[in-house]
């Protein structure tokens, strides 16, 4: 089939990381792939939630938005504490893809917000956002071990993730919204370095699919996913 964008089934969108786009931020990526473009910025903060006190562990986690026109039509802007089932989840998504590249004892007892903001949604905003706030939270790390505040980085493994379907019958890698919206099966795929699987989040949303479909879009994703983790590697400093 011919995608909406020209490339072939097994290609992934132009993708763009711009670093220390913030000046304030521990660390700062805007992420683009194809039109969809995510600012996400790491926090440090020197305290962890109440129920981690007197732990010795420290803390990831994510807050994810989107700006109103950053779709084809206004979206109302959430408010705090009366955020949509959506966004709860996928922030609660990006949250535990990046705990899974922290030790948190090494951490220390402080707390890592990544807030992820989509400046434009072309399809795929969980997954850039997770993708470039992995960026975003090494470089963090890196300056506090920089200034002496952490003797070691406690990142572990590089974190990434993609989008794959199946629409008109083939498998498609990093769906844009055209072709989301239209998907037969839709999963979104988080893994590590290490190749090992973080989640996946699957559905048919317009019909069913069998185990051997399954299996084939989870190594497309794969192969996709290894391509996101050599992109991130020079910005991993």
């Amino acid at each position: 089939m011919i995608r909406t964008d020209g490339r072939s089934q097994t290609q992934l969108r132009p993708l763009r990381l711009t670093v220390d786009y913030l000046d304030y931020a521990e660390g700062s990526v805007i992420i683009e792939a194809g039109r969809t473009r995510v600012l996400c910025a790491a926090t440090v903060e020197e305290k962890v939630p109440p129920f981690l006190e007197g732990s010795g562990r420290g803390w990831v986690t994510a807050e994810y938005s989107m700006l109103p026109r950053a779709t084809l039509t206004r979206t109302p802007r959430e408010r705090e504490g009366r955020l949509s089932g959506r966004t709860q989840e996928i922030q609660r998504l990006i949250g535990r893809s990046l705990r899974a590249a922290v030790d948190l004892e090494a951490l220390g007892t402080r707390t890592l917000i990544l807030d992820c903001d989509v400046l434009q949604a072309d399809g795929g905003t969980r997954t850039a956002a997770i993708t470039g706030a992995f960026v975003a939270l090494y470089r963090a790390c890196s300056r506090l071990v920089e200034r002496g505040l952490l003797p070691a980085h406690p990142v572990r493994t590089a974190v990434a993730a993609v989008s794959v379907g199946v629409v008109e019958g083939e498998p498609l890698l990093d769906l844009c919204y055209e072709e989301d919206a239209r998907a037969e099966v839709d999963f979104n795929v988080v893994m590590t370095a290490h190749g090992d699987f973080v989640e996946v989040q699957g559905t048919g949303e317009g019909g069913v699919f069998s185990r051997t479909r399954l299996d084939e879009l989870l190594s497309l994703a794969q192969e996709g996913i290894s391509q996101l983790l050599a992109f991130q590697q020079p910005y991993l400093r």
